[in-house]
């Protein structure tokens, strides 16, 4: 995923940028309103700071919404709710406060882009098909296993959907937790196991999620018709 970042603030570009790297996101940066109205490489989604050297960044937000349907995260350190409100009434598509962390934001674009996806053309072709036998609507939160739906528990739904934004990738804990369920979760993992065996369990002979000892999990999806006549929902 390509980002634009609009900040000014060295420190704190710096930091988000190093973060959104580890996390396998693109970044342009840029420092003033000027450039990014300017920008002329594509991009997924836009981090705007309000505070910029040559315009209020309102106005830049203002420009970038009329322009296109990006979606575009507001990171700034005022407060107040009348900018908060502001930005979105002029198309921001959420708000974040500094100071904030890294995890928020990436949190913060994950849940952009899945409310985004009614708007998208992805959204219009249906459902996702992984395979023969497994599909996922993302615009209607729904799994079917040959035709048939398959119950998920909120959180084993997000799991999945999360696994399979990119099949055969290698997801920290980390990573996942912060998507999955929270950027500010510091409870115990464990319940990550649960929830990934659970998954193995309702989608067996359809996907493998693979453990890797000491980093995370990697899912795969079975090809072919193995394990056309075993799988199923429980």
């Amino acid at each position: 995923m390509r980002v634009l970042l609009v900040e000014d603030d060295e420190p704190v570009a710096e930091s988000l940028r190093r973060g959104l790297l580890r996390y396998g996101f693109e970044v342009a940066w840029v420092t003033t309103g000027a450039a990014a109205l300017s920008h002329a490489e594509p991009y997924d989604v836009v981090l705007l700071d309000l505070g910029l050297p040559d315009t209020d960044g309102l106005d830049v937000c203002k420009v970038l919404r009329e322009r296109s349907e990006v979606p575009i995260i507001v990171i700034s350190a005022r407060s107040d709710e009348t900018d908060r409100v502001v930005g979105l009434e002029l198309g921001a598509d959420d708000y974040v406060s500094k100071p904030f962390g890294v995890r928020e934001v990436i949190a913060r674009i994950r849940a952009v882009m899945r409310r985004m996806q009614p708007r998208t053309a992805a959204a219009e072709a249906g459902p996702d098909r992984y395979g023969d036998r497994l599909t996922i609507d993302r615009k209607a939160a729904r799994v079917r296993l040959d035709g048939e739906e398959v119950a998920l528990a909120p959180k084993e739904y997000d799991l999945l959907a999360f696994l399979t934004e990119e099949p055969g990738a290698l997801m920290s804990r980390e990573q996942i937790m912060e998507a999955v369920w929270d950027a500010n979760w510091f409870g115990p993992t464990k319940t990550l196991d649960v929830h990934v065996a659970a998954l193995r369990r309702k989608l067996a002979g359809v996907i493998t999620i693979e453990a890797v000892r000491g980093v995370g999990f990697r899912l795969e999806i079975v090809k072919g018709d193995q394990g056309n006549g075993g799988g199923g929902t429980s």
